[in-house]
């Protein structure tokens, strides 16, 4: 069965009576959440995770676990959850540091910012999602190549 997610606007108010599916074209119009979690460590590096060579973009490192929101998840719901789905790491507190609409592929990205204090060690990868994992400064963030997605770099005054 095919993963359902809820539709928008571009002002990011919930279509009525709209659902839309993963791998079926999304009208003009319309877009799907997706929302993505930035993690910073109490001691100041961030968490980036390599992603999984025979996805999209493969062998890239990204700044955020992240996924799209499922039918009547709201976007804290979907942070939290996939965040924990991706790097075994829970948190409840997340601030939203900004939203950013991706006209290509029908997306609203919301990004957060998680601020939490564990084990640099035990972060878990997500079989078929991720393969590798370092904590980086933020200096290296501005500058590193092997990112996936630079839209959280958009944010990243925000990130402290």
């Amino acid at each position: 069965m095919a993963e359902l997610w809820d539709a928008y606007d571009v002002g990011f108010n919930k279509l009525d009576n709209v659902t839309l599916a993963r791998g079926e074209t999304v009208p003009e119009g319309v877009f799907h959440l997706v929302c993505e979690v930035a993690v910073k460590h109490k001691e100041g590096q961030y968490l980036l995770m390599q992603r999984d060579f025979r996805k999209s973009f493969g062998g890239l490192w990204e700044l955020t676990a992240s996924g799209a929101a499922k039918k009547g998840e709201t976007p804290i719901e979907c942070a939290v959850r996939e965040l924990e789905e991706e790097t075994g790491i829970h948190c409840n507190e997340l601030e939203e540091i900004g939203r950013v609409v991706h006209m290509n592929t029908h997306s609203i990205y919301v990004e957060y910012l998680c601020l939490i204090e564990c084990d640099k060690e035990s972060v878990l990868l997500q079989e078929g999602e991720t393969v590798n994992y370092r904590w980086v400064e933020k200096e290296e963030l501005k500058k590193d190549t092997e990112l996936a997605s630079d839209r959280i770099l958009l944010f990243i005054d925000e990130l402290q």
